[in-house]
């Protein structure tokens, strides 16, 4: 068995349902100090939190990620106990398994295997590891972030382990997530009997025509990397569930996935032009979930896709898509900040699970993009 799966099974053994880490860290911080890491656990709420830092010089590269998992759903729906790693037909089952203990693992193991073998390397290596990514965030990264910014610590480079691949280990990877903003408008009318409209004043009829324009609207055009921003109903409440009532409001969830393009302000402004427009009386609340984040084409990514290519022969792909992570946090402090991990494929399911073939080689593209950035030094 390779350093890389064992390590891999005995964090998937771990049920660290969010926020629990139950003990995930303190096993990595285990293996890093013997390496010259210095290990900090930083705990806030019932989120823990693990700074580990090897050497002072620039530049820093840090690898980031979560060791909490979702739920598991229904046990009995598993084929084998979602916290007891099992191998079967050349794949490792288990929750985690994919997102995103194997990640945690093979960057240990690669730091492991490359500060052996150039132990006078330059620059400095750290780890950024939560227990809260797939719960509500709050006390988790953007803590340890926040931390590192008054300490006036500098990142230069940071790897999320998140699983980004596609079909193939390596044929895609994240330069970027787009932003997330919800907002609950309630549009407000008369309520009324039905059969006397003109005594009455319907939210949802005068609602209509804004939303109608809402939808139509193209924020923007996108840019080189990202899609043009999206608008999306996501709920609509309205009625006391008897049919002979107008109702008194409607209640609207929408949900900006925004790109670089446009900014929360701007989003927000142009709303609310359009529902003034249509002579709407309604109150809105918005709710900003993460801001976009994007890293152009630079040393990072060159030599992520050196190194992919290097080990699978696969050409990746940069990428935007898909939802939020942890990376809107990083990149506040952090120039340059990418997502590589395995295939996402079956993240959340029933039976989540890993091809044992992929373990090893990303364990090696960890360790190759190390010295493609901290062998040649590219800041000088």
């Amino acid at each position: 068995m390779s350093k890389t799966l064992a390590l891999t099974e005995e964090l998937i053994a771990l049920s660290s349902v969010t926020p629990e880490d139950k003990g995930c860290q303190q096993r990595l911080a285990e293996l890093l100090q013997p390496l010259g890491f210095a290990c900090e656990t930083v705990q806030s709420g019932d989120v823990t939190n693990l700074w580990a830092r090897r050497g002072n010089a620039r530049p820093l590269l840090v690898f980031a990620g979560h060791t909490d998992v979702v739920p598991t759903g229904p046990v009995d729906q598993w084929q084998s106990n979602p916290f007891q790693p099992t191998r079967r037909d050349g794949k490792l089952y288990g929750r985690g398994a994919a997102d995103m203990k194997t990640s945690i693992a093979a960057m240990v193991v690669a730091v492991e295997e490359f500060t052996a073998a150039h132990p006078d390397h330059k620059g400095s290596i750290g780890f950024l590891i939560t227990s809260d990514e797939e719960g509500p965030a709050v006390d988790g990264t953007v803590v340890v972030c926040d931390m590192l910014k008054q300490r006036g610590e500098q990142l230069d480079y940071c790897i999320v382990g998140e699983p980004t691949s596609n079909d193939t280990l390596g044929d895609m990877i994240k330069n970027g997530r787009r932003g997330t903003m919800s907002g609950k408008l309630t549009v407000k009318g008369v309520q009324g009997h039905i059969a006397y409209p003109h005594m009455a004043r319907n939210p949802i009829h005068q609602a209509v025509p804004a939303l109608t324009e809402l939808a139509a609207t193209k924020w923007d055009a996108g840019n080189e990397y990202y899609l043009p921003t999206s608008w999306q109903i996501s709920n609509i409440h309205g009625g006391t569930g008897a049919s002979n009532i107008i109702p008194g409001e409607v209640v609207i969830d929408f949900n900006f996935r925004f790109s670089t393009a446009s900014t929360v302000e701007g989003l927000q402004q142009r709303v609310r032009a359009i529902l003034d427009g249509h002579g709407l009386e309604y109150a809105l609340q918005w709710t900003v979930g993460g801001l976009p984040f994007l890293t152009a084409r630079g040393a990072l990514s060159e030599a992520l896709a050196a190194a992919i290519e290097s080990e699978t022969g696969v050409v990746t792909e940069l990428s935007t898509s898909g939802g939020t992570s942890d990376g809107r946090f990083i990149a506040q402090i952090c120039p340059q900040v990418i997502e590589f991990g395995p295939p996402n494929g079956s993240i959340h399911k029933i039976d989540e699970h890993i091809d044992l073939r992929h373990i090893d080689p990303l364990k090696n593209i960890y360790r190759r993009t190390m010295e493609n950035l901290l062998l040649q030094d590219p800041l000088q």
